[in-house]
């Protein structure tokens, strides 16, 4: 018998084509080196200065050609024509509790976090941030991932709930617990605006006509300086109160403050705690609602278009309504969120709202895994305490967000859950 393994690997293994496609992407690199790393600004006695870092921009370019070698070496050796992985019933049970326990001990964690030794204001911060970007995750992971509707200008319907709750708030005194229903349902509207003009659009073109709609929020926003107030924004929102009873040291006439009622001693992380459970409790009631969706008919609708649109047509789907019920949802969900953000912040500008946020709102669908709750969750973590981490690489953070990105898509390009767990599952057969 002879071995013909050998022979096969040296056939598929081209190294001229590797290194000239290796040299090609250093080349690339290079121009993109220059301006990000080869030069750094400074302040040289009250003019702008400009010093040269080329040996940043050599590391760049050898990282780059000896990375995109070794890649192309692990795509040529790798097993080809490899059948497909049958998963037996024992392995997806086991998937499933090891993601319910996962899911128990993140949710025990999160119930506790402002009661742990070693939390602090640090903590709850970005523990209330996390969870904004897990419930904007949830809502654009209907429209992505559950519809399969590609949208980069979800970051819209984020600005329109910021906005409903700040202009109510501080043009007619309504509390944010009236206000927060109203900003889902104004998204939703706006949501649906979007829908109508892209019913007949799919893949590419539907991204790009979401990505002009975002846009076009941002810059009414920012030019409608007489209603939103323009580049200067809204400050002076009214915070969220527990009960009518305010986070303040002295309350206003005729009320009476949160720590008196309680008989506690003032403090300003009583709000923080306060803003803590609550953006935690609805991103509780975010993950229900979408999860009870899925098991309802418009949900098995959404997931069906996603996979063929023309066979839902067949079955009597009616693609219009599942794509509107899509968009209009997922963007109430959006306009909780930036409600919430609003209220916590205490000031909105069209700056919050730009690009880069859809951009990272769908890089939480997508490095989860579509359709995915327990992986948003995974991905928005992830993507959130890592710039909060790695403060010394701030000047760097994006790149490294890119080239991570790169990695997973390679590596995994179905995100970090990438078996997830469908809504109905066809009977195998037994008893049959």
């Amino acid at each position: 018998m002879t071995d013909t393994t050998a022979p096969e690997l040296r056939k598929t293994l081209d190294l001229g084509a590797i290194l000239k496609d290796a040299a090609l992407a250093a080349f690339v690199s290079l121009f993109l080196a220059i301006p990000l790393l080869g030069m750094e600004t400074y302040d040289a006695g009250g003019r702008l200065g400009v010093r040269e870092r080329w040996w940043w921009v050599g590391i760049a370019v050898v990282a780059v050609f000896f990375g995109k070698a070794l890649v192309n070496v692990w795509m040529a050796l790798r097993p080809q024509n490899k059948k497909p992985k049958t998963v037996s019933e024992a392995s997806i049970r086991r998937g499933q509790i090891i993601v319910k326990a996962l899911s128990f001990a993140m949710l025990l964690f999160a119930l506790t976090l402002p009661a742990l030794p070693f939390s602090d204001r640090w903590w709850l911060d970005n523990g209330i941030t996390v969870l904004i970007y897990v419930m904007l995750g949830w809502g654009l992971n209907i429209v992505v991932g559950l519809a399969g509707l590609l949208d980069l200008g979800y970051v819209a319907f984020y600005a329109v709930g910021a906005y409903s709750y700040a202009l109510l708030s501080t043009a007619y005194d309504i509390s944010f617990w009236l206000v927060l229903p109203t900003a889902g349902i104004f998204a939703a509207i706006f949501g649906i605006l979007l829908g109508f003009p892209t019913l007949r659009l799919r893949g590419d073109y539907l991204a790009i006509v979401t990505l002009g709609f975002g846009e076009i929020i941002r810059i009414v926003l920012l030019n409608w300086g007489s209603f939103t107030g323009g580049p200067n924004g809204i400050a002076s929102i009214p915070r969220p109160t527990f009960f009518g009873f305010p986070f303040a040291r002295t309350a206003p006439e005729g009320q009476t403050a949160f720590h008196e009622v309680f008989g506690l001693e003032y403090s300003s992380e009583h709000r923080v705690v306060f803003l803590y459970f609550l953006i935690l409790a609805l991103a509780l009631m975010t993950n229900w609602l979408v999860l009870r969706l899925r098991k309802l008919p418009i949900g098995r609708a959404w997931e069906a278009l996603r996979e063929d649109e023309i066979a839902c047509k067949s079955l009597g789907i009616n693609p219009t309504n599942t794509k509107l019920t899509a968009f209009a949802i997922g963007a109430m969900l959006g306009g909780f969120a930036g409600a919430f953000f609003s209220a916590k912040q205490g000031f909105v500008s069209p700056e919050s709202f730009t690009f880069i946020e859809s951009a990272t709102i769908l890089a939480i669908v997508v490095l989860g895994g579509m359709g995915s709750q327990f992986g948003v969750v995974i991905a928005a973590t992830v993507l959130v305490l890592f710039p909060e981490l790695a403060r010394g690489l701030e000047l760097y953070r994006m790149l490294i967000f890119g080239l991570a990105m790169i990695l997973i898509m390679i590596w995994r390009p179905q995100g970090f859950m990438s078996h997830r767990e469908p809504t109905l599952r066809l009977n195998s057969g037994k008893g049959a």
